[in-house]
């Protein structure tokens, strides 16, 4: 379980045992996804989101907690508001130094998404996080990263998985002293129209953390779903009313037109009724949804050679409320998709007092928001100029939600069988279900043993890793074979999690250090006989050898011990040797037998 802050005394950071994760947002709760793992003396955050329920400096994970210029690593995993809608504010209004990384798909549509999400907040200027300027500059720091390609930064090395959900979503393997840490963030392990479902990486990680938005609920078949989606949707508007489907701009919103799309071709009797796509972002998005169509499943990029899947017959782009008239039974999916504020809003309020019309909530709801109020079907509604609304219209709950349900959360984590499972991005309720049903799950389960926890923001859970050190001898010491037994002496070179065995002369090649020789000298005052001195060094060193070359009739130079040069001059005797323990030690002998023989 999470524990208080634990003291390790004595031990440098850097070889502590203790892993912490710490959830700074989404610890039983859904919204501004934002984990701090230290490790080794390593800071990694995983995601950075806003609440979609609050807004200004409310809206933020607990960054407050930590020092922003520590944080080595921060990763995006995919683009949603709720995982990297504080993105822009860390990097330009925080003293965060580190590496910023996502993938190709999730930049270029992070960029669009929340450039609409800074025009569209109805929110004073003073209470904004950052501007399209901050979002501009924020580019510039953000580095992209390919599945499957490993990177490193600071001896944290990283790569990452295909997680389904969105375009560009990314599960991340983390690597730090050879402990593994695998994040899904909001993944889905079945395949939809367009997305392939998520991979499960062939590396077992030593920690998963999980979402658990569904906990122990599980999903109606896709093909059922579909159907009442469809049947909905056409039932709405054949009764001459308006169906209002309220979704995020990208997501979702794709998987909806590719299904409405293909029912309307088939059915001529709707070819009179119009679908909306009522989003500033469609044209520019579809773009990139069409430049990463091999990001998508087989079904897309078959198809793509035949026709855009993405340049729909039965569907027309709406700019905004201006550009629309109101005249009969119409299908409209507008952005945002909670309907906190926006187009999906301003539609929401002048339909809902007619019982014609129709609302299908298609995705997770966030507490606190329009979308959530709605589903526990109240009498009324409060717009959002303060006017309470009657609500009559009909609304449906039909979830394309890409997370996943119980039976894939369990089936994944029966694939990686990882000791330790960090349940996160879920209701409170919803988490501690799930924890409870996994207990259960692996109680009689001998063969595994899984320890589950479900921190709530700012408790940190606290594991520990005693990883095996491993030296590699490099260098010339690694020229001969080695034999059982011997001993290889040398420099141990640690750098990052590496640890090496070197020989000293080696160490300009294979590291950034140098060599340096010190030379020590000491003279003292000398009155003795020369003969007498030497008697005593014989006597003491058992051999004293005579240095040629620089010898005359008034400076004689010995070498005791192979290594301390003794000077000897009318009134002075000089000693000279290079500093190592072992040298230092024979020249204290020398200089205590030149003092007896004064």
């Amino acid at each position: 379980m999470a524990k208080g802050p634990i003291e390790v005394q004595n031990i440098p950071t850097e070889e502590s045992d203790l892993m912490k994760i710490t959830p700074l947002g989404a610890g039983q709760e859904v919204g501004r996804s934002c984990h701090i793992i230290q490790f080794k003396d390593k800071k990694i955050m995983l995601d950075c989101g806003i609440h979609p329920g609050l807004s200004g400096m409310d809206a933020l994970p607990f960054v407050d907690m930590i020092e922003a210029d520590q944080v080595d690593l921060l990763l995006i995993s995919h683009f949603h508001l709720d995982h990297a809608g504080a993105l822009p504010w860390f990097l330009q209004k925080t003293t965060f130094k580190g590496k910023c990384f996502m993938t190709h798909a999730t930049k270029a549509i992070f960029f669009w998404l929340l450039s609409d999400y800074i025009k569209v907040s109805n929110i004073s200027t003073d209470q904004m996080l950052y501007t399209e300027a901050d979002l501009e500059a924020a580019m510039d720091k953000i580095q992209t990263i390919n599945f499957h390609e490993e990177k490193e930064v600071n001896g944290i090395k990283f790569w990452c998985y295909n997680a389904g959900h969105v375009l560009g979503a990314a599960m991340f393997m983390i690597e730090v002293a050879g402990v593994k840490i695998l994040y899904t963030g909001d993944f889905s392990c079945e395949e939809d129209r367009h997305l392939m479902s998520a991979e499960v990486p062939t590396v077992k990680p030593d920690v998963l953390i999980v979402e658990s938005t569904y906990g122990t609920h599980i999903h109606e078949k896709r093909e059922e779903r579909e159907n009442r989606f469809t049947q909905t949707v056409a039932d709405t508007v054949l009764r001459g009313g308006r169906c209002l489907i309220p979704v995020f701009a990208l997501g979702r919103a794709q998987e909806l037109l590719l299904i409405l799309d293909e029912y309307w071709t088939a059915h001529p009797e709707l070819h009179d009724v119009p679908i909306y796509y009522a989003s500033s972002l469609a044209k520019k998005c579809m773009a990139v949804y069409q430049t990463f169509v091999n990001s998508m499943n087989e079904r897309i990029q078959k198809q793509i050679n035949v026709n855009n899947p993405f340049v729909f017959k039965h569907i027309s782009n709406l700019k905004g409320i201006d550009h629309f008239d109101d005249i009969g039974p119409c299908v409209i999916l507008a952005s945002p998709g909670m309907m906190q504020s926006g187009l999906s809003r301003e539609l929401f309020e002048s339909w809902c007092t007619d019982k014609k019309n129709g609302c299908i909530v298609a995705g997770y709801c966030v507490e606190g928001t329009l979308a959530k109020q709605i589903l526990a079907e109240p009498e009324e509604i409060t717009a959002m100029n303060g006017q309470k609304l009657p609500l009559k219209m009909q609304v449906d709950y039909i979830s394309f939600s890409a997370h996943t349900d119980y039976k894939q959360t369990s089936g994944f984590i029966r694939k990686l069988k990882p000791p330790h499972v960090v349940l996160v991005h879920g209701e409170a309720n919803e988490m501690s279900r799930l924890k409870a049903a996994l207990v259960r799950e692996y109680e009689a389960d001998t063969t595994h043993d899984i320890q589950i926890h479900n921190p709530r923001n700012t408790v940190s859970v606290d594991l520990f890793f005693r990883g095996e050190k491993l030296a590699k001898v490099m260098g010339t010491l690694a020229m001969e074979k080695p034999v059982e037994g011997t001993r290889v002496s040398g420099i141990l070179v640690k750098r990052n999690f590496n640890y090496h065995i070197l020989n000293p002369s080696d160490l300009v090649k294979y590291t950034d250090l140098t060599m340096s020789t010190v030379t020590q000298r000491q003279s003292m005052f000398y009155s003795g006989s020369r003969d007498v001195l030497k008697y005593l060094l014989t006597q003491l060193t058992g051999n004293l050898d005579t240095v040629e070359g620089e010898n005359t009739e008034k400076k004689q130079i010995f070498r005791a011990f192979g290594a301390i040069d003794v000077i000897i001059e009318p009134k002075m005797v000089t000693l000279e040797w290079i500093a190592s323990p072992c040298n230092d030690m024979f020249a204290d002998a020398v200089l205590s037998a030149v003092l007896q023989a004064e």
